[in-house]
């Protein structure tokens, strides 16, 4: 194992830029920080590139080390500079980043389709939910964030090993579902939505949720096939899209019990 005591080495230098968009599609990788994603990481598979840790924490997950192409021990200093947390764990691994703009063959199971998620939090959140509700899928359109930013990757807690992550036009993705016959459902409150409590979707449809404070964009509301919203009993006036998009998602999937 090669050690790094310098900020200024050049292999710290491109881990602190994976914290970029731009540097991360550049290299075709990016960060995952912390002992539970990178163990993630290796009960699905997914090659390490590199393992980055302190001495201490290296020694405490050496079975880590087997699975790194390469390995570096670094000080506290450099994983503080390296990662956005304000306390790192001392352990960190770069790996492949996966191609969001692959479409799959045949569209099958249940979707989740963000449309202009802002919040890094709610992305990495509805991504673990939708893992978690059984989904196949999440496909983010333009101006949502970025599924492997450091935030949101954070948030997904290992979720993006499990289910496939997806960027692309969701205009086309709703014509592509209804070519199959497969419902899409929109996510707003006006007279003619419908109770997500009375539609029953099958195996496979997708559903969209909409921007924190716009909702979502009047052109695609047009195109879904029925949109839903969740009554309340109480008084608050709306719900967090995240806390939304996790009550419909086990609602419409529950018939695959």
């Amino acid at each position: 194992m090669e050690e790094l005591t310098s900020v200024h080495n050049q292999h710290v230098k491109n881990w602190k830029k994976l914290q970029t968009k731009k540097f991360r599609r550049q290299r075709g990788e990016y960060l995952l920080d912390g002992w539970h994603l990178v163990s993630e990481a290796v009960k699905a598979g997914i090659p390490l590139r590199q393992l980055i840790g302190t001495a201490d924490q290296l020694t405490a997950h050496r079975e880590l080390v087997d699975h790194a192409a390469a390995a570096y021990v670094v000080t506290p200093e450099i994983m503080q500079h390296v990662t956005e947390t304000v306390t790192p764990q001392g352990i960190a691994a770069i790996v492949d980043l996966p191609d969001a703009h692959r479409v799959p063959a045949n569209i099958q199971g249940a979707w989740l389709l963000l449309d202009r998620v802002q919040d890094p939090g709610n992305v990495g959140t509805m991504v673990r939910t939708a893992d978690a509700a059984g989904f196949a899928g999440v496909v983010v359109g333009n101006r949502s964030a970025d599924l492997f930013g450091p935030k949101v990757v954070r948030s997904m807690q290992g979720s993006q090993f499990h289910l496939t992550l997806l960027e692309g036009d969701l205009h086309k993705w709703v014509q592509d579902f209804k070519q199959i016959g497969a419902p899409v459902y929109g996510t707003q409150l006006n007279p003619a939505a419908q109770n997500f409590r009375k539609v029953h979707p099958g195996p496979t449809f997708a559903l969209i949720m909409g921007n924190e404070g716009q909702g979502m964009a009047a052109d695609l509301l047009a195109e879904t096939t029925t949109n839903l919203y969740i009554p309340m009993r109480g008084d608050a006036e709306s719900l967090n899209v995240a806390v939304s998009a996790g009550i419909l998602m086990f609602q419409l999937n529950q018939e695959l019990d």
